[in-house]
C-alpha cells in the first residue's frame, strides 16, 4: 500500500512538472513597449507569442511623457524592451530603467530591442550647442511618421524578438512578412491618397515631421516653437507669420499633443488651416494601430489643404 502511495505519489509530481514546464515554454513573451507604435508593430509580429504593454500614450508629447510608478513595475518584469530610438525616449526612459533594476532590458542587455538599428537618420546635429534648442544626438527620432521608414522599424523588431526568444524565429519572421505586405499595400493607397500634398508648403508646432514630409513631399517652412523645445516669443511669431504671407503657406500641421490655440491664431492671421495630426499611432480619436494613425494623419492634412484651396 505504502509503495503504491509513493508511486501515485511520484505520478503526480511527475505530472505537474511536466505541465509546469510546458507552461512555461508556452507562456508570452512579456513584452515592454515606448509608444504604441512599436507596441503594435511587435503585436503583430508577433501574435500569440507575446504580451505587450505600452508606457507612452498616443495623444502625449513624447518628449514629456509622464512618469508613473507603474511602469518601473512593468519593466521589472518585462522579459523584452522595444523602443523607438534615436534618443526618443531620452527624457523619462533611462531613469525608469535604473530603478526598474532589469539588466537584461538595458541599451547594453540582450533584450532591449531597438526600433532605429536600420534607419539612416535625418537632421544629425554637426553639434551639441544649446542654443540651438531641444537637440536629439543622433539625428531626428520621428521616422514613425513614414511608413517606408516603418517597414524598416519592423524588421528591427522582428529580429529583436528572435534573438530574445530563438524558438519562435519563424513565428516571428512569419509575422513580419505578413505586417510588412500589409504596408507594402497601404503605402501604394497612401502614396495616391496624397499625391495632393506634393509641393504643399506648410509650418509645424515642432520640428518633427522631416520624415513625413520627406516621404509625401511637403515643404516644411519653418516651426511655431522658436527653436525645437523652445516656446514661440513674439518676435519670431511675427517673422513666421511674415514668412507664411511672402511664401503663401496655406497649412498649419499642429500636433495633437500641442496646444490649438496658438496654432489657430497663426493659421487666422495668414489665411491658413490647421491640420491635427499625431506624431505618435493612437494620438487621435478611432485610431489605435499605426496604419490607422498613418492614414488618419495623411487625411487631417488633405482636408486641411482642400479647405484652403475651394473648388
Amino acid at each position: 500500500m505504502a509503495s503504491r502511495l509513493v508511486e501515485i505519489a511520484s505520478t503526480a509530481f511527475l505530472a505537474s512538472f511536466l505541465l509546469l514546464t510546458a507552461t512555461s515554454a508556452e507562456a508570452a513573451l512579456r513584452v515592454v513597449a515606448s509608444f504604441p507604435d512599436v507596441a503594435d508593430m511587435t503585436r503583430q509580429i508577433g501574435g500569440d507569442r507575446v504580451s505587450v504593454e505600452t508606457l507612452a500614450q498616443g495623444n502625449q508629447d513624447p518628449h514629456l511623457v509622464p512618469v508613473k510608478p507603474s511602469f518601473v513595475t512593468k519593466l521589472n518584469r518585462a522579459d523584452a524592451l522595444v523602443v523607438s530610438g534615436l534618443g526618443l525616449e531620452h527624457s523619462f526612459l533611462p531613469p525608469l530603467l535604473e530603478v526598474a533594476a532589469n539588466p537584461k532590458i538595458t541599451p547594453t542587455g540582450p533584450a532591449y530591442i531597438d526600433a532605429s538599428v536600420y534607419i539612416e537618420p535625418l537632421e544629425v546635429p554637426t553639434s551639441q550647442n544649446r542654443s540651438q534648442g531641444e537637440l536629439h544626438p543622433l539625428g531626428n527620432p520621428h521616422f514613425n511618421l513614414d511608413p517606408v521608414r516603418g517597414k524598416l522599424m519592423a524588421k528591427a523588431i522582428a529580429d529583436g524578438l528572435t534573438r530574445v526568444d530563438p524558438a519562435g524565429a519563424s513565428s516571428y519572421q512569419a509575422g513580419l512578412a505578413r505586417f510588412t505586405a500589409l504596408l507594402d499595400r497601404k503605402i501604394a493607397e497612401w502614396e495616391k491618397l496624397a499625391a495632393p500634398l506634393r509641393g504643399v508648403k506648410a509650418v509645424s508646432y515642432h520640428r518633427d515631421l522631416v520624415y513625413l514630409a520627406d516621404r509625401f513631399g511637403i515643404e516644411l517652412v519653418g516651426t511655431i516653437e522658436t527653436k525645437p523645445g523652445v516656446p514661440a516669443t513674439p518676435g519670431h511669431l511675427e517673422e513666421l507669420v511674415d514668412t507664411m504671407k511672402r511664401e503663401q503657406v496655406k497649412l498649419v500641421i499642429r500636433e495633437v499633443a500641442y496646444e490649438m490655440p496658438l496654432a489657430q491664431t497663426v493659421a487666422d492671421r495668414t489665411g491658413a488651416r490647421v491640420a491635427t495630426i499625431s506624431t505618435v499611432a493612437g494620438g487621435l480619436p478611432g485610431t489605435k494601430s499605426y496604419v490607422e494613425s498613418i492614414e488618419a494623419n495623411l487625411k487631417a492634412l488633405l482636408g486641411a489643404v482642400q479647405a484652403a484651396s475651394p473648388g
